[in-house]
């Protein structure tokens, strides 16, 4: 059983990626983590998505108007007096002073030179996606396998099969797909649960 629930600061470039996006989100939704962000991160993921993805903004604000409606608590404001106090990249300072407002135990960044070690406050840890979801699935199997599953199942533009899905989460998380995959062989091996 998972042990806790994580607070955690997502940071822009992990919005980028919809399917670590939708597998960050499914694992909010399930109550294993708390997810945090920021006006000015939802900003950077609108910018990027138009400029990188050519997503129009019409369809970001659906996708930014369903973050809002499926987590009204996680939006993090009045953090700006703390950006001069930390001590990581300056052009992320703004990243670190509302995960630390957050009070998060984990930013979860795929930019991790921009937050090195001693950055963070005592109490934080920045991760990358891939890094923060093996830890997670570490801790709880059971539940990441099913979240992935039930994800895959309801696909349906198109419909996905568990293993095409696999595929497709592992170029943005190729180390938590790897870690999924070789559960999934330890359970063929295994099928009793005896080992």
């Amino acid at each position: 059983m998972f042990p806790a629930v994580f607070r955690v600061f997502i940071d822009a470039n992990v919005f980028f990626s919809g399917v670590t996006r939708d597998t960050l989100l499914r694992v909010a939704s399930a109550g294993l983590i708390q997810p945090y962000w920021s006006d000015r991160v939802l900003e950077e993921v609108r910018r990027n998505l138009i400029a990188k993805r050519n997503r129009t903004p019409e369809s970001i604000d659906r996708t930014l108007a369903l973050l809002e409606m499926h987590f009204p608590d996680s939006r993090v404001t009045g953090y700006e007096h703390l950006e001069p106090s930390m001590r990581n990249h300056l052009g992320d300072r703004h990243v670190a002073a509302a995960a630390f407002k957050a009070q998060a135990q984990v930013l979860v960044t795929n930019n991790l030179k921009h937050f090195q070690k001693e950055d963070p406050p005592d109490f934080m840890e920045a991760q990358s996606a891939d890094g923060f979801l093996r830890n997670l699935f570490d801790l709880d199997s059971e539940t990441l396998l099913e979240i992935l599953r039930r994800h895959a199942e309801e696909k349906e533009k198109p419909p996905q099969t568990f293993e095409q899905h696999l595929n497709a989460l592992s170029k943005p998380l190729p180390g938590f797909v790897e870690d999924v995959r070789g559960y999934l062989r330890l359970l063929d091996s295994d099928p009793d649960g005896s080992a």
